[in-house]
């Protein structure tokens, strides 16, 4: 089989594909057919050896995956071969550049049903991230108000989705390219981050997700409500004590669950999530793919491998 690997720590230059034996799964795995493989920051950062992960090399990257159950291993009851799974690899993130690829059962679910291969590749990691750092940790409820930091990225447009679903008043700072498709997300008023200072025009609110971090997170205590609460993903918050007096601030890394996956699906297949999938490159492009994560030209959304022209 197919899988792009790193030998060494680098630029997207360090990745190659290789030829591989086929995976077989161990207890509480299954091996998927790979349809398709998101591709997020996450991959650049283990590329780099920027990352928590401490796989010895060689490592296939990737952690995004859908595709179809090839066998399971033992201990798994869940699944049987022929499901059409989607999720990611393995608590380190890694595995899912390749045809075949080992899944810890407890991390995919089956895939929704209204999205393609594609569509559900783009979905687990970022979607599930938007969750937690909704009601997983700020604990949001009906008729609270929420800022949105980074509204456009692809967790931001989730967050947007799932906070307006959950009938709270949502806020949130975007480009101004950005803005229209934030806006027909479920946000009630999108702010130019280019242009307007937020705390300028958004009212006090009971919940700030940050996509952002800097001095962009700082300045949003400004505008939390006593007992409110900041959740990042970017990075532990370091602020003076003093202005923390009134707000609560928590990072925390995202955890993918077979749990959590049943839940974004059920929405999924209710039209009430819509994914947003970018580019779509081949295995075999996956170096043009890391380059686009580094900023070089692409289409706005999930970027995505496309492992398979039969799924």
């Amino acid at each position: 089989m197919k899988a792009a690997r790193i030998h060494r720590f680098g630029p997207p230059a360090v990745i190659v594909v290789d030829d591989l034996p086929r995976p077989t799964p161990g207890v509480d795995q299954v091996s998927v057919c790979v349809a398709s493989a998101g591709v997020g920051p996450w991959d650049a950062l283990i590329r780099e050896n920027k990352s928590a992960v401490n796989a010895p090399l060689p490592l296939i990257l990737g952690s995004d995956l859908s595709g179809v159950v090839e066998a399971v291993g033992p201990g798994v009851a869940q699944f049987r071969p022929g499901d059409e799974i989607y999720g990611v690899t393995n608590p380190q993130f890694i595995g899912a550049y390749a045809e075949l690829a080992l899944a810890s059962a407890n991390m995919i679910a089956r895939k929704p049903a209204l999205l393609s291969f594609r569509e559900a590749a783009s979905a687990p990691v970022v979607a599930v991230t938007a969750w937690q750092m909704l009601f997983d940790y700020a604990k949001a409820s009906f008729g609270q108000s929420v800022l949105i930091l980074g509204a456009g990225g692809n967790v931001g447009a989730y967050a947007v989705q799932l906070a307006s679903q959950a009938g709270l008043h949502v806020y949130a700072t975007a480009s101004v390219d950005d803005a229209p498709r934030v806006q027909s997300l479920g946000a009630e008023a999108v702010i130019d981050y280019k242009q307007t200072r937020f705390e300028a025009v958004v009212p006090m609110v009971d919940i700030v997700l940050d996509m952002v971090g800097g001095e962009t997170r700082e300045r949003s205590f400004k505008i939390i409500k006593t007992g409110g609460i900041l959740v990042s993903v970017v990075s532990e918050p370091r602020l003076d004590p003093s202005r923390l007096t009134n707000a609560r601030a928590v990072f925390f890394l995202v955890e993918v669950t077979t749990e959590r996956l049943d839940k974004l699906a059920d929405m999924f297949n209710h039209g009430k999530l819509t994914p947003h999938v970018g580019t779509v490159l081949p295995l075999e492009q996956v170096r043009k793919a890391h380059e686009m994560l580094a900023g070089a030209p692409h289409q706005p959304g999930k970027i995505v491998l496309s492992l398979s022209d039969k799924m």
